[in-house]
C-alpha cells in the first residue's frame, strides 16, 4: 500500500494530465529557486562539509564566529547600513516634494521628467558609473564618503520618485478640501491628511530604496575602493580569499535585512502597489 503511493502512474490517473504537468512545473521551480537558498543556509551552519557527502557531517556556528572576528567584514556591515540609511533619508527629503508636485500639477514636460528618472536603469550600470568616475576624478570625489553616497542615491531616487508620486495621486482630493473648509492651512492639511494617507506607498518606496542601497556594488567598487568597502563589495574578497562556508555566512547576513524589511511591510507590498507606482498618467 505504501509503495503504491509513490507509483507515478497511480498519481497520473488520480490528478489527470494537466494537474500532473502543473505539479511537475511547480516542483522544478521550487528546486531551482529555493534549492540554492536551502543549500546556502545549510552551508552557513556547516562546521565540516566534505565531498562527496550531500549533507554536512557536523553542524555548528564555527564560521559565524570566524566571520564576526574579521574586522574588515564587520566594518563593511556597519558601512553598508550607514550608506543605506543616509541615502534613503536624503532621497526622501529631496524626492518627496518633487513627487508631490509631479502628482498634483499637470505641467508641460511632466512626463519627460518622470521618464528621465528611468534613464539610469535603461542600460548597463557600469557604463554610467564609468562616466561618473571620470567626473569624480575632476571634482576630487573618488574614494570619498560623499562620492559613494551619491552613487547609492542614484540607485534610490527613481524608486523614491515613481512610487510616492502614485501614492500622492491616490489621495482623495475631497478629504483635503474638507480639511481646508474647516480652517486647516496647506501645511497642516498636508501633514494631517495627505501624508498619512500616502504613507503606505512612501514606506514601500523607502524599503525598496534601502534594499537597493544595501545591494549596490558596482558603483561602490569603482568609486569607493580602497577606502570604502560595503558588504556586497567585501563579498568579492570573501568568495576569493575566505573559505566557502564563510562566504555562505556572509551571504546569509546580506539576506537577513532584506527579508525582515519585506516581512514588516508585506501588507503594503503587492502587484497592485507596484503596478500603480510605475504607471505614467
Amino acid at each position: 500500500m505504501t509503495l503504491g503511493l509513490f507509483n507515478p502512474r497511480r498519481w497520473y490517473y488520480i490528478l489527470g494530465r494537466k494537474k500532473i504537468t502543473e505539479l511537475i512545473i511547480l516542483c522544478v521551480f521550487i528546486v531551482f529557486f529555493y534549492g540554492p537558498l536551502i543549500h546556502l543556509f545549510i552551508l552557513a551552519f556547516a562546521d565540516k562539509y566534505e565531498y562527496p557527502w550531500v549533507l554536512p557531517r557536523e553542524f555548528g556556528i564555527r564560521w559565524w564566529e570566524y566571520v564576526f572576528k574579521q574586522k574588515s567584514l564587520v566594518s563593511s556591515m556597519s558601512l553598508s547600513f550607514t550608506f543605506a540609511f543616509l541615502s534613503t533619508a536624503i532621497s526622501m527629503v529631496i524626492c518627496l516634494p518633487a513627487a508631490f508636485i509631479l502628482s498634483r500639477y499637470n505641467f508641460k514636460g511632466r512626463k519627460l521628467i518622470m521618464l528621465s528618472f528611468l534613464i539610469g536603469n535603461a542600460f548597463p550600470k557600469i557604463g554610467l558609473y564609468t562616466s561618473i568616475g571620470i567626473i569624480y576624478y575632476k571634482l576630487g570625489l573618488m574614494g570619498t564618503f560623499v562620492g559613494v553616497l551619491i552613487i547609492h542615491m542614484i540607485e534610490s531616487m527613481m524608486i523614491m520618485i515613481w512610487l510616492p508620486t502614485s501614492a500622492f495621486r491616490s489621495v482623495p482630493r475631497q478629504m483635503e478640501e474638507a480639511a481646508r473648509d474647516v480652517g486647516a492651512g496647506p501645511v497642516r492639511t498636508f501633514f494631517s491628511i495627505t501624508l498619512p494617507l500616502a504613507w503606505p506607498g512612501i514606506a514601500v518606496a523607502a524599503v525598496f530604496a534601502f534594499i537597493a542601497s544595501l545591494g549596490e556594488n558596482q558603483g561602490t567598487l569603482l568609486v569607493g575602493l580602497p577606502t570604502y568597502k560595503t558588504m556586497p563589495v567585501e563579498m568579492y574578497g570573501v568568495i576569493l580569499d575566505y573559505p566557502a562556508t564563510a562566504g555562505a555566512v556572509f551571504a546569509l547576513i546580506l539576506m537577513i535585512p532584506h527579508l525582515l524589511l519585506l516581512l514588516l511591510l508585506r501588507r503594503y507590498i503587492g502587484p497592485e502597489t507596484l503596478s500603480k507606482g510605475f504607471k505614467m498618467n
